[in-house]
Parts: C-alpha cells; structure tokens; sequence
C-alpha cells in the first residue's frame, strides 16, 4: 500500500503487563479524557466473513486495544498468535483495505476518526515483496510521491535519499529492476517506498518473513534505526517470538481463531543490537513464557 490506494500489495525480556481486559478498560478511559487522540483504538471490533452464509467464518471478536500518540517518537507494537488468528484482519482493518475492512462490529478508530478507507497516513509493507515489475527502484521508491505530485527533480532526490538510508547502494541499484534484486533488497525498496511518505502509522504483514536469519536480524536492525527516524507508530505481525520481544514495546497475543486479545505484554525496548539481545537470559525469559502460552492455544485448538 505504501500509504497510497493505488499502490502494489501483495525488546527484550519483561514481565507481563495486566490482561487485555484491564488494558482495555484503561484504553477507552484515556480515549475519552485524553487531550490528544489515540493514534488507533479498537472498540470491541469483531469482523465476520459471509454474513448470513452457511459457510459463515468469524475472523476477530471483542478486540479493544487503545494505542496512545507519543509526541516525538512513536510506539512499536507486535502482534503474535496462533496461525488464522486474525492477526493480519487487524492491520487490515486499520488500513481500511477490502475485504476486512469494514469490521462487522465496532470501532476502528485513527487519530479520533472511523476508519472509512486507506490514506496516506498509513503506509503498508507486506510480506510479498510487492513491487511494480516495470519500474526500476528509484521509480518504486518514489511512487507515492509521484501521486502527491511532487516535481521529479524533488522527488528524485529524496528517493535517492531513502535508498541509501535502506542500505542499499545508489550507484548500482536505482536503475535496476525487481526481478533484479535479492528477496532482501526487494523488501529493503518496499520499506523505502513506505517511509519516505514519513505516515503516522506503518503496518506491516510478516515483512521478512521469506528472509534467511542473518539477513532477518540485520532488517529488524535497520527497521528500529528507520522508525526511530520517522517517529511513527508501528504495527508489526509476525510469526516470530523472537522477533516480537525484540522489535516491540508493547506485544499483544491472540486467541485460536476467533481471535481476541489474550494478553498485553510490555517488552524491553530494542536499545542493543538484535544478536546480542537475543542472547540475553532476561530475552529468553519472555520468549519462553510467551512460546508456552501460545503452545497452550495451539493444543486447546487441536483438542476442539
């Protein structure tokens, strides 16, 4: 999406917070009182495919979460849970894209507003390394600049920019094609072409989920260097424990499918490398009691 509509789609260890029922109450608390508007809350939002169908398929139920705007730097929060949780229907919904969007109950709130559709706003970086085949890099990276009607001059500039602040070279890569580049440097010009629109809210879908470990850690690393850049909130699935305690402030883990929020977990910000907080005992800690959690979820749903 790349905070465009018409664009291509395809922490280490601490001690839990207070269930979701607790942190919701909370939420809505400060989403009435607070002078500043929560960057995304969710009110009790259930989205249900086929309504009124035999075949009938409730992917979310009673989610309500409230994310708070943090003047100057943004929160990073991870979504984990068992796989067809609904896990992805949450940052869809808050994208605003078909067929998720809208939720069958509820409230899907950004900045204070109903979500009525996609905006710029909110970028979008799926695990699919979604790019525009016929154009080179330089051209993906500034597409939604383009759309906004930025000179090429201007915009050239500024892609140019963001491709060296992704780690890639700009030399030898801004003339090149997708077809060209490794998987890694494919998501590198998709996390680009998001960021360089600077939007309030990045949401991304298991990003470097088709990654190799090694080049997975050097991403998360750059990723936390960007959002500390940009000062956006961020909504980031993934399937990965590890991943979630390091990236996140905050991670919220779902039930079987329908999905809810189980539990609220407030994780040590990334302030080290990936491979050395991986290798802290506290790091482990949580991982372990998040992966037995999950464990459990995954032997009830078996048990259903």
């Amino acid at each position: 999406m790349s905070g465009h509509p018409e664009s291509p789609e395809g922490g280490a260890g601490a001690a839990p917070a207070e269930g979701s029922a607790g942190a919701a109450a909370d939420g809505a608390r400060s989403l009435e009182g607070g002078a500043r508007p929560p960057v995304v809350a969710f009110r009790k939002v259930a989205k249900t495919y086929g309504v009124g169908r035999p075949n009938a398929f409730t992917a979310i139920k009673d989610v309500t979460f409230v994310v708070e705007d943090l003047p100057g730097k943004g929160e990073f929060v991870c979504i984990l849970g068992p796989s067809g949780c609904g896990k992805s229907t949450i940052l869809r919904l808050i994208a605003g894209l078909a067929p998720q969007h809208p939720a069958t109950e509820g409230e899907v709130l950004v900045q204070g507003r109903p979500v009525s559709g996609p905006g710029a706003d909110r970028g979008m970086v799926f695990q699919d390394y979604t790019s525009f085949d016929h154009r080179t890099v330089l051209d993906n990276v500034t597409f939604g600049l383009e759309c906004l009607g930025m000179g090429r001059r201007d915009r050239d500039a500024l892609g140019r920019e963001w491709i060296r602040r992704v780690g890639l070279d700009v030399g030898s890569d801004q003339d090149k094609y997708p077809h060209e580049l490794s998987g890694g440097m494919r998501q590198r010009v998709a996390i680009a072409r998001t960021l360089i629109l600077r939007p309030k809210i990045i949401l991304m879908d298991e990003p470097f989920g088709a990654l190799d470990p090694h080049t997975r850690m050097n991403m998360q690393d750059l990723l936390v260097t960007l959002w500390r850049d940009v000062e956006a909130t961020v909504f980031f699935v993934t399937h990965s424990i590890e991943e979630a305690v390091f990236l996140g402030d905050r991670v919220y883990v779902l039930s079987n499918s329908p999905g809810t929020i189980l539990r609220e977990l407030e994780v040590e910000p990334p302030d080290r490398p990936s491979k050395q907080m991986q290798r802290e005992s506290r790091f482990q800690e949580t991982v372990y009691t998040i992966r037995d959690l999950i464990s459990e979820l995954e032997e009830n749903r078996r048990a259903e």
